[in-house]
């Protein structure tokens, strides 16, 4: 058995039914010339047959009163991991496939079983079929999944051996119950605190992070760390976190982007985030809201050092300012090139995990928040969650057919009523928009997303043309 780490069990502590804490993917499939129309289907009948499932596909959580959680091997019945859906008619087209995956996305995965799933979805329109898989979050973090997941695909379309993802070795993880009661997240939350308490060099970095966070408070500090709890005033961004979920996609290609990158000397991070402010702004004023402060993000950052490849979770999120309210996207671009500049300053006067608990800690307080249904009056730790995940540079293919879009499907963050993550595969740059329901026209702000950076465009241009 394998002992889980803080963060991987932060996404127990954390789950609900109203707010699962998987992540999951949509890959979107073009049939092979001259394939059969039941090529879909007979993927997921050969998919049935990789009986033979590593760590961590086959492990399942042990929960235990008197230690931490442990991960338990398992029996593993494909037929419970992995299904096939055909898609009407009529009600196959984007649009319809968004809406089914999202109520895919939307159930707790059952913990007395090995926490994934796949689904093959069969019928959309022009030959194509699509892929949903989730796990949950305890497993992976986005980056691990990602990896994962071009690991079972092939890099041509004569690759025809499959390699299903839960039949590689990826590293250790894994029976509980499919919800824990009051007193078992109690005593999981001390012992959280046990284990933080008995490192000194998470202890050394926090209080040098309390120290940065005070100076900001008291305004000795400009714009050295975003400070959590006092983003903007509530917006419809903002909440208690509820069962029902949309998902929609924007995206732009990678030529566009570098484009604006080499122009300005930015990174893929300052693009998109620009764009992101811009589009956040429109849709918010739709809304009736006009915020006269920055918007405040939730950003995930990849505590790896280089070349490692370890399993479960190892990354922090801290908060950023995006851009002061200004109608000019390039001047918007500066403004964010500036904050990420300090947001990687603040990464590097630090060790890894002085950010992991310092990550734990502003969680566990935005989670107790709403575990009492405190978020809807309680300030959130910032408007909007928002991840970049690298992915593979050129396309991937599964039994010849090629796999022409990966978009991300994340999880909500506590008092988040939307969360968006960044992944770029062959030369595309996916914006994946995951949201609660109540938030009002999703799809809305995806082409608010793409025509602010048509809008950036410009602006670049106009700027240095004069």
């Amino acid at each position: 058995m394998k002992k889980l780490s803080l963060l991987d069990l932060g996404f127990f502590v954390a789950e609900s039914q109203a707010s699962p804490k998987h992540v999951g993917g949509l890959l979107m499939f073009k049939r092979p010339a001259k394939a059969p129309v039941s090529f879909a289907k007979s993927l997921y009948r050969e998919y049935l047959g990789f009986t033979e499932v590593a760590p961590p596909f086959n492990r399942v959580i042990r929960f235990s009163l008197t230690a931490m959680p442990c991960w338990q091997d398992a029996e593993v019945d494909l037929s419970q991991h992995i299904f096939y859906h055909k898609l009407p008619r009529g009600a196959n087209d984007r649009e319809a496939l968004y809406a089914f995956v999202a109520g895919l996305h939307e159930p707790m995965l059952d913990r007395s079983r090995p926490l994934w799933a796949l689904h093959v979805i069969d019928g959309l329109t022009e030959g194509r079929f699509a892929i949903y898989q989730k796990m949950h979050h305890a497993y992976a973090d986005g980056v691990t999944m990602a990896r994962w997941t071009a690991e079972g695909l092939a890099d041509s379309a004569e690759e025809l051996e499959l390699t299903p993802v839960w039949t590689l070795q990826h590293g250790g993880h894994g029976k509980g119950k499919r919800r824990i009661g009051v007193k078992r997240q109690d005593e999981m939350l001390a012992a959280v605190w046990k284990e933080l308490s008995g490192t000194s060099l998470r202890i050394l970095g926090i209080s040098r992070l309390a120290a940065m966070l005070f100076l900001e408070s008291v305004k000795l500090t400009k714009n050295a760390i975003a400070l959590p709890f006092v983003s903007s005033a509530k917006t419809p961004l903002t909440g208690q976190v509820t069962s029902g979920r949309q998902f929609t996609t924007a995206g732009v290609s990678m030529d566009r982007v570098n484009r604006i990158r080499e122009r300005t000397r930015s990174t893929i991070n300052h693009v998109a985030l620009t764009c992101l402010d811009g589009a956040l702004r429109r849709y918010l004023l739709d809304q009736g809201v006009e915020l006269r402060r920055p918007i405040t993000i939730q950003m995930p950052v990849n505590l790896r050092k280089e070349g490692e490849k370890t399993a479960g979770n190892k990354i922090g999120i801290i908060q950023v300012e995006l851009s002061a309210p200004t109608e000019d996207p390039y001047v918007r671009l500066r403004n964010i090139g500036f904050s990420l500049r300090n947001v990687r300053t603040m990464i590097d006067s630090v060790s890894a995990e002085a950010i992991e608990s310092y990550t734990i800690i502003t969680g566990l307080v935005a989670q107790i928040a709403e575990m009492l249904g405190l978020s809807n009056t309680l300030p959130p730790m910032g408007n909007t969650l928002v991840s970049n995940v690298p992915g593979p540079k050129s396309h991937l293919y599964v039994k010849g057919a090629r796999m022409e879009e990966m978009h991300p499907i994340s999880t909500l963050p506590p008092s988040n009523l939307l969360n968006i993550t960044l992944f770029s595969y062959a030369g595309e740059l996916f914006f994946g928009l995951i949201a609660t329901d109540e938030l009002p026209n999703l799809p809305l702000l995806g082409r608010y997303v793409q025509e602010a950076f048509t809008e950036l465009e410009a602006s670049v241009s106009d700027a240095h043309a004069a």
